[in-house]
């Protein structure tokens, strides 16, 4: 692999490595089951913007009739789960084939959603004020800048609108997303973090040959202070835990937000 590699067009290499992610059957290409689907249609549910704390029920608003975004959510796992509790739902995603999990429960399981396929950072498929909710799990750590997703989830939505989303916490980057980095939970990186600027140029052309999706670590200034300076006031927050990294012995892993676009 070259040095140059840094030049790399990450939305279209990250396209082929999850669309590769989904033939190898990544966890998060795994869509819900029909008793999941079953379960929300009498309004039993339970979702996830990290990866073990379900989001806070008061968090949500009343789901019928809601316009929600689902925003890099491709999978099958949330959305087809909020068409079943009534919501009108969209899922933006840069993979094509994680798009095509959400169709295929939606085919089989009588649901209503759209799919659009696009890069986080620009929402210009969609008008001012388009959608009442927009859900953003763990998905930010694949794009390059977060700055930019916040403020066009901020465009998008009406006055009164929410962003619920979830990020990765800086410290998981600071030591590194090998196992064997991991393991020795030695402060190797700084924050803001690219696979692309900040990892061993070896390792970098393993990950590319394995099709494995680039990684970025946003500082909480990014994370947190984005949101506000896109105009959001944050309601909610909570921490959670990547079970399969050792560092949760210590500290959270993920973090989770609630945001509220202004009435006035």
């Amino acid at each position: 692999m070259s040095r140059t590699e840094p030049t790399l067009n990450v939305r279209k290499y990250n396209r082929y490595a999850w669309d590769t992610q989904v033939d190898k059957k990544n966890k998060f290409t795994i869509p819900v089951s029909s008793d999941t689907i079953a379960d929300a249609r009498r309004g039993e549910y339970s979702v996830l913007l990290t990866e073990t704390k379900p989001v806070p029920r008061e968090w949500f608003p009343p789901f019928p009739g809601l316009n929600l975004l689902g925003l890099a959510s491709g999978g099958g796992q949330q959305g087809p789960v909020f068409a079943a509790l009534g919501a009108n739902v969209t899922i933006f995603d840069n993979s094509p084939a994680q798009l095509e999990r959400d169709r295929m429960v939606a085919k089989r399981d009588g649901l209503s959603l759209r799919t659009v396929e696009g890069d986080m950072r620009d929402l210009s498929a969609f008008a001012d004020g388009s959608f009442d909710l927009v859900f953003h799990p763990v998905s930010n750590v694949f794009c390059p800048e977060v700055r930019p997703v916040w403020r066009e989830a901020f465009r998008v939505l009406r006055k009164g609108g929410i962003l619920l989303a979830g990020s990765a916490n800086p410290i998981y980057y600071m030591v590194g997303t090998h196992a064997d980095e991991q393991e020795t939970l030695q402060i190797k990186y700084s924050i803001p973090y690219s696979d692309l600027k900040s990892m061993d140029p070896d390792d970098l052309e393993i990950c590319i040959e394995e099709a494995t999706p680039l990684e970025f670590g946003h500082s909480l200034t990014d994370l947190l202070g984005g949101q506000a300076d896109a105009g959001f006031a944050i309601t909610g927050f909570y921490e959670d835990i990547c079970p399969d990294s050792p560092i949760s012995k210590y500290h959270p892993t993920y973090l989770a937000t609630r945001a509220v676009k202004p009435k006035l």
